[in-house]
C-alpha cells in the first residue's frame, strides 16, 4: 500500500511512518522542511500556502493528515492565525489536492482533537456529543469540516479526535518530566479536571486501524477508554518516577507561564472512545499508570 502522511516529521508522523514501512507499506512523508531517515520518499511542502505536491497524492491508496502548528506554545494573535490556518486551510488544500488528482486515495484519516468538547467538567464525551465553545473547538469544528468535504469525491473519511498524547520523547509529557523528575511537580490547580490520554503505540495503532478498516468512517476520540483527572493522573506519573508530587500549579502562576494558552491546561474533557471500542479495535494501554510505566521504562 502507498501511504502519504503528512506532518511526517512530527513526535506522531515519525512513529507512524516507521510501523507503515515495517509493515511493507510505500510511504510518501510530506513535511515543512526535509528530515533524513522519514518515509520512503519525502516532499516539502507548507499546509498554509498551497496544495501538497500532487506526487504525494496521485496514486496513493490512503492520506493520514497529521499536519498542524504546535497548540502547546505561548498564544499571540499570530500563532493563533497559524493554530488555524495550518489546520483548516492546510486541510482544505490538501482535499483540493485530492480532488485534482486522478487516481485518488481511497482513504483520508484526518487529525482532530479532544479540544472539539471544550471545558465539559465531568461530562461523558462520546463521539455524537457536540462542540464545546472557545477558539480551539472552533478550529477543530473548521478543521473537521474541511476534512468531510472529500466525502463529496468518493473518498472515506475518518476523523481522530486525538487527546493527551504518551510518549517520553515530544509532547506535553516531556515538559512535564523535568520537574517532576526533580520532585517538584503536582497538580494542576484543584486537579479535578479531566485529561484525555492515550499511549502514542495505542494512537499510532489506532490510525492504521483506520485506513484498513474499511467501515471506519467518521469520528473517533483516540484516547484511552479510562480518562482520568489531573489529580490522578499527577499522582501515576509520580508513581512511575518514583517521586513526589506534593507542589500544585496555581492558575495564576500558569497564566504568567503560558498566557491565554494556559487556560487549557485547566480545560475538563473526559472523553470515551466508544465508535473504535464498538468496532473492535483493543488499546494495549487502557489504564494511564500502565501506560506511564510502559513509555518510561
Amino acid at each position: 500500500m502507498r501511504v502519504t502522511v503528512t506532518g511526517a516529521s512530527g513526535l506522531i508522523g515519525r512513529r507512524l511512518s516507521a510501523r507503515l514501512e515495517q509493515a511493507g507499506h510505500i510511504v510518501h512523508a510530506l513535511g515543512r522542511r526535509p528530515k533524513a531517515g522519514i518515509g520512503s520518499e519525502f516532499s516539502v511542502w507548507d499546509p498554509d500556502k498551497s496544495i501538497p505536491p500532487m506526487a504525494a497524492i496521485e496514486g496513493a491508496d490512503a492520506v493520514i493528515h497529521l499536519a498542524g502548528e504546535p497548540v502547546a506554545q505561548r498564544w499571540s494573535a499570530d500563532v493563533k492565525r497559524r493554530i488555524r490556518s495550518s489546520r483548516v486551510d492546510g486541510t482544505r488544500h490538501l482535499v483540493e489536492a485530492i480532488r485534482q488528482a486522478v487516481r485518488k486515495p481511497s482513504v483520508l484519516v484526518s487529525a482532530s482533537a479532544v479540544g472539539y468538547y471544550g471545558d465539559r467538567g465531568a461530562e461523558t464525551l462520546e463521539e455524537p456529543s457536540g462542540p464545546g465553545n472557545g477558539f480551539l473547538p472552533e478550529v477543530c469544528v473548521e478543521w473537521e469540516r474541511e476534512a468531510l468535504t472529500a466525502r463529496s469525491l468518493g473518498v472515506r473519511v475518518a476523523l481522530t479526535r486525538i487527546g493527551l498524547v504518551l510518549a517520553a520523547e515530544g509532547g506535553a509529557l516531556e515538559k512535564m518530566l523535568p520537574a517532576f523528575k526533580m520532585g517538584v511537580g503536582g497538580r494542576m490547580g484543584s486537579g479535578e479536571q479531566y485529561m484525555s490520554w492515550i499511549h502514542v503505540d495505542d494512537l499510532v495503532s489506532l490510525l492504521v486501524w483506520a485506513v484498513e478498516d474499511r467501515a471506519a468512517r467518521g469520528p473517533y476520540n483516540a484516547t484511552a477508554p479510562n480518562p482520568v483527572n489531573n489529580a490522578d493522573f499527577t499522582v501515576a506519573l509520580a508513581r512511575a518516577l518514583r517521586r513526589p508530587a506534593i507542589l500544585p500549579v496555581p492558575a495564576f502562576a500558569a497564566k504568567l507561564l503560558f498566557g491565554e494558552m494556559a487556560e487549557i491546561l485547566f480545560h475538563s474533557q473526559r472523553a470515551i472512545p466508544r465508535a473504535a471500542l464498538q468496532q473492535g479495535f483493543v488499546f494495549r494501554h487502557p489504564e494511564v499508570f500502565g501506560a506511564l510505566s510502559a513509555v518510561l521504562t
